[in-house]
């Protein structure tokens, strides 16, 4: 029985096009070539940040992100950038009684703009305001600090193999992939993630599907 869900938030809760349009035109390259720079790190199985480094290799990417917010042309978030299953998702497990976290590797910032935009979750945190990112093992005792369940009753639901099916069953945690972005489109039939995933899902519809499986 699934009493809490936690969810990843880029690709799964966030579309990422703002994101990396954002870093495209801030380092003067055609969006398509960063784009394309992304799919090129994902099949490689590296983190994307890596693409960056692709079109300015020895960038600090974390002085060039103050550099941007300094500019002016920082983050930002809105109704837009969320899937448009999010709102229905979310209302109707809220509805069937489930606790809703929201939880991913993201920055205060990030943080700040999700909760600006009234989702109906119990929670939305980053890794950022907690200090520990996926995949490190930490980063999951907080999620189940916060689920307010036992393990086996908490869903973790991402669409990145590595940063949160993997980590989230090692943790004890149930999991599902979402086919979403380039990860959980690239990764979603692969072998591990089949035998690892609890389920595998199209859409945040679903979960009221399996809420009580």
């Amino acid at each position: 029985m699934i009493e809490t869900i936690v969810f990843d938030i880029g690709e799964t809760i966030t579309r990422d096009d703002r994101y990396w349009a954002s870093w495209a035109d801030w380092l003067d390259v055609p969006r398509h070539t960063l784009s394309a720079l992304v799919g090129a790190v994902v099949a490689r199985g590296q983190d994307n940040a890596e693409a960056l480094r692709l079109v300015r290799p020895g960038i600090d990417v974390a002085a060039e992100y103050q550099a941007r917010e300094a500019a002016g042309r920082g983050e930002y978030l809105d109704e837009s950038d969320l899937y448009h299953d999010v709102r229905p998702a979310l209302s109707a497990l809220h509805e069937l009684g489930a606790r809703l976290v929201i939880a991913g590797n993201q920055t205060p910032r990030a943080g700040e703009l999700l909760r600006g935009l009234g989702l109906p979750a119990d929670l939305i945190v980053t890794s950022g305001e907690w200090g520990v990112a996926k995949p490190q093992p930490e980063f999951f005792e907080r999620v189940l600090e916060v689920a307010q369940a036992a393990p086996s009753a908490t869903l973790y639901v991402g669409d990145h193999p590595a940063n949160d099916i993997f980590p989230a069953k090692a943790a004890g945690l149930r999991a599902a992939l979402i086919r979403r972005g380039p990860w959980g489109h690239l990764w979603a039939d692969a072998a591990e993630v089949v035998k690892a995933a609890d389920w595998r899902i199209d859409s945040l519809t679903e979960l009221t599907a399996v809420l009580g499986g």
